[in-house]
């Protein structure tokens, strides 16, 4: 087994990547053409044409925790994010528990990114047979996801230039889909139902009652991921600060685009058509390819193809990530904190994140399809518990100097407990949904409840179980004690440094 990492083993390559590619990098983890594809007709089947309000209120919360990340960021770069901060604010048990969730979110999510990878690039080349074909699919999706975690292990930089690349495809194409299908909708230009986009269409509150609720936390699905960014701190110029920074504008580029792309959707579709195919998941770009694009519909699905793909590779990113650090605290394995000589990546920790998430993907697949899709459901429930974790961390954190100044009580301390409870809510209403078989993908009930259900505490069962077993076998992390920032740490945010712990250089 592989020492425990030391100063004289190879640390993470500082400085390999710049604010450009962390912002790239956290874009491209949310996979924003393939969000919006698997949410925007569920969005339009329950708040109609309140879809663009309603993911700009799913905004808010993502807001709220980002500027959290951003703070939290600055006192303490670390790769594990979430696992580092939560094991300051408020000791090793909510530490722990919230690495966790970082990683399993990677594990559930991963081989379906790549599934839907792979079948629209096929269909981007008319080979839908083959895309319909699980037994084409599945092994591509395997070999998809050993490749993009090569490229992960080659190193930071590396990843960030394929995902710029990506980038630019997904953006343009979903830019070009948007306009094209507002100029339609609005010249009545639409075989469809189309409705002229009206500026009430982002009164959040249009709808009102359980629809409402039920957009909000697909939207939170749709704004996941932006933080991958800050799992790259320590491999960042501007350890302290560009991450953070990175983090908090990918939000607001999403919140754009997201709220541009549904708008041109209802607005070309209508909302009688999106309601009916709001099972189809990201299927509803494939049908709307031809129909708004023409010849060039296989613009629409390479966007799809490149986000699924770019994602595939992101989301790997904070779990290996957050797998190395809890490691070199002795939270996990000595072995998953070793650091490849050459590149300088988390290879073992990377490795055995794709080893899971595929073994997972083979697996649950094997149920059924729909047993698949039910395992991303599960993930609100771990994005939900991570995301407010973190936004409590940040005003336990910083609780002794929350009132020094109203910033710090406004972007430290109110901001992300608002956030936290707005997820909190979230969480507690997606237990309620999931305990109902019906609302599943699957219809039928594990254990008397939905399957999504019975995965995700399912999967917080099994962290605690292995905590505890940790907890016996290697006690080293849990001598941990919360603590407070440096004042002077904080007095440096109060007045608006920039990069406070002179990380930048």
């Amino acid at each position: 087994m592989a020492q425990a990492p030391t100063e004289q083993q190879p640390a993470l390559k500082a400085g390999a990547i710049g604010f450009v590619d962390a912002l790239v990098i956290g874009l491209a983890a949310t996979s924003p053409a393939y969000s919006l594809a698997a949410v925007i007709g569920a969005i339009a089947a329950a708040v109609g044409v309140y879809a663009p309000g309603a993911l700009l209120a799913s905004f808010v919360p993502m807001a709220l925790i980002a500027t959290a990340f951003l703070y939290l960021n600055r006192v303490d770069a670390d790769c594990g994010t979430t696992f580092s901060w939560v094991t300051r604010a408020m000791g090793p048990w909510f530490g722990w528990i919230g690495g966790w969730a970082i990683a399993m979110t990677g594990v559930l999510v991963v081989g379906s990114l790549a599934d839907v990878g792979v079948s629209f690039s096929l269909r981007t080349f008319g080979a839908d047979a083959a895309a319909d074909n699980a037994w084409v699919r599945m092994p591509l999706a395997v070999l998809l996801i050993i490749a993009l975690t090569y490229v992960c292990i080659l190193g930071a930089d590396v990843s960030a230039k394929l995902q710029n690349a990506l980038m630019v495809a997904q953006v343009g194409s979903l830019l070009a889909f948007a306009v094209v299908a507002i100029v339609k909708a609005v010249s009545d230009n639409s075989p469809l139902d189309p409705i002229d986009p009206s500026l009430s269409w982002l009164n959040p509150f249009g709808a009102g009652g359980s629809g409402l609720t039920t957009a909000l936390l697909l939207g939170v699905f749709a704004y996941w991921g932006w933080e991958s960014s800050v799992n790259l701190s320590e491999e960042t110029k501007g350890a302290s600060s560009t991450p953070g920074r990175a983090a908090v504008l990918s939000t607001v580029i999403l919140l754009v685009t997201y709220v541009a792309v549904a708008t041109a959707v209802v607005s070309y579709a209508g909302t009688t058509w999106l309601t009916d195919n709001a099972g189809e998941e990201e299927f509803v770009f494939a049908a709307l390819a031809d129909l708004v694009m023409g010849p060039w519909g296989w613009v629409v699905l390479a966007s799809v193809a490149t986000s699924a793909i770019a994602s595939t590779q992101t989301t790997i990113i904070p779990a290996s990530r957050t797998g190395l650090s809890m490691a070199r605290r002795h939270a996990l394995p000595a072995a998953m904190g070793r650091i490849h000589p050459q590149h300088r990546t988390p290879d073992v920790s990377t490795w055995t994140v794709a080893g899971i998430a595929i073994a997972w993907y083979v697996g649950i697949y094997q149920i059924s399809d729909n047993a698949l899709f039910d395992s991303l459901t599960a993930l609100s429930l771990l994005i939900a518990f991570y995301y407010a974790l973190t936004g409590i961390a940040c005003a336990v954190y910083h609780r002794k100097h929350l009132l020094e100044s109203p910033k710090n009580l406004i972007l430290i301390g109110v901001g992300p407990l608002v956030g936290s409870a707005l997820l909190i809510w979230l969480l507690v209403l997606s237990v309620r949904d999931m305990s109902d078989p019906e609302n599943s993908y699957s219809g039928t009930s594990w254990l008397g409840v939905g399957p999504p259900l019975v995965i995700g505490v399912g999967i917080f069962l099994v962290g605690v179980a292995f905590m505890l077993f940790w907890r016996v076998k290697d006690g080293r992390y849990w001598q941990e004690k919360a603590g407070l920032p440096d004042p002077d740490v904080v007095h440096g945010l109060k007045a608006g440094k920039a990069d406070p712990d002179g990380l930048e250089g």
